[in-house]
């Protein structure tokens, strides 16, 4: 099968993505399929006078490495040649025509929040994971809330705060500031003191103009994979310090993550309905990742859904397809046949 595998991209997630592409590409190739990487938004920039003909050579990107920072994407914008503002590079459009399937391996920003998925349906392109509804409806984190409370999974408590408000009403602490939209917990702040909150502010709104500020809840964090809607084992993550942030993600030897996690059996079990009941209340397909917090006392309080998981070495769906046999090269497998019978049905 002829599959581009479509990474990078203008989002600060853009590394990640990166690396996810990579680790795809690689596992596709070893499947047997022929596959062209590209970056979302350098495009493919070479020659060629059918975009099928890329198939049949090489076409990869160089490998990388997860800095402790999320990219500069200003630098990023300036290396690029195409001299104009859009954030599709490049022939990007005719190669994922020419292919059988794209695989997205895209992380945050318009990779993930519908607009793409929107563009491919609107072109025939089939592409694998979420349609542009349910990824429009995960990456507004306050509008999934509201979704998942109404499915009867509790979520934490918090408004919402705007950049240019005459003021910010100081919120019950300890408290999480987060932007409304973006992932790998980039501008992501715990605030345990009142002169923590404003720089935390400060800090969210260099990513985005609107805020969560929520509940801080204690407990322990655990996440559920759901594949083709059925719920893979807890996994419970644990920096070994502070909370975990762009760094403790993706930095080798930061975090500490158990899979099955050493929980009873009944909690385990709700944290996978809880999971199956999120995918299907958003309306996510073939796979996605759901993030929890299990209290102390047990209650259970759904962060955030995401439907393009992670694929890189430290993610989180990986280990847990692991955990029940499946390899790597088998769960890119299992998306691409999941994804692809969508549009068969």
């Amino acid at each position: 099968m002829n599959i581009v595998v479509l990474c990078g991209g203008l989002s600060q997630e853009r590394d990640v993505s990166l690396l996810s592409g990579q680790l795809v590409a690689k596992a596709l190739k070893k499947l047997g399929h022929k596959v062209v990487t590209i970056d979302l938004y350098f495009g493919y920039t070479g020659t060629y006078h059918d975009p099928r003909e890329l198939f049949t050579e090489e076409h990869t990107l160089a490998d990388l490495q997860i800095s402790e920072d999320a990219p500069d994407l200003e630098t990023v914008k300036k290396s690029r040649r195409q001299a104009n503002n859009s954030l599709i590079g490049d022939n990007v459009i005719e190669v994922c025509r020419a292919a059988d399937l794209t695989f997205l391996a895209l992380h945050g920003a318009e990779g993930e929040n519908g607009k793409l998925q929107g563009l491919f349906d609107l072109l025939d392109i089939r592409y694998t994971g979420c349609g542009s509804l349910a990824s429009a409806i995960a990456m507004n984190k306050d509008l999934a809330k509201k979704v998942m409370a109404e499915a009867g999974v509790r979520v934490p408590g918090g408004i919402t705060v705007h950049a240019g408000s005459p003021s910010y009403p100081l919120p019950s602490l300890p408290c999480v500031v987060k932007p409304k939209s973006g992932g790998s917990s980039i501008g992501t702040s715990l605030v345990f003191k009142e002169e923590e909150y404003l720089p935390a502010l400060e800090l969210g709104f260099r990513y985005e103009d609107t805020l969560l500020v929520e509940d801080y809840i204690k407990g322990r964090e655990c996440d559920v994979g759901v594949l083709m809607g059925k719920a893979l084992p807890v996994i419970e993550i644990c920096p070994k310090t502070g909370f975990y942030d762009y760094k403790n993600k993706y930095q080798a030897g930061l975090t500490d993550e158990y899979c099955p996690a050493d929980l009873p059996a009944e909690a385990a079990r709700r944290l996978q309905k809880a999971a199956e009941t999120v995918y299907r209340a958003i309306g996510m397909e073939v796979y996605g990742r759901m993030d929890f917090i299990l209290r102390e006392d047990g209650e259970i309080f759904c962060l955030e859904a995401n439907t393009l998981p992670g694929m890189t070495p430290m993610s989180l769906m990986p280990q847990e397809a692991a955990a029940v046999g499946i390899s790597y090269e088998g769960l890119c497998e299992e998306i691409v046949k999941g994804s692809l019978a969508k549009y068969e049905s």
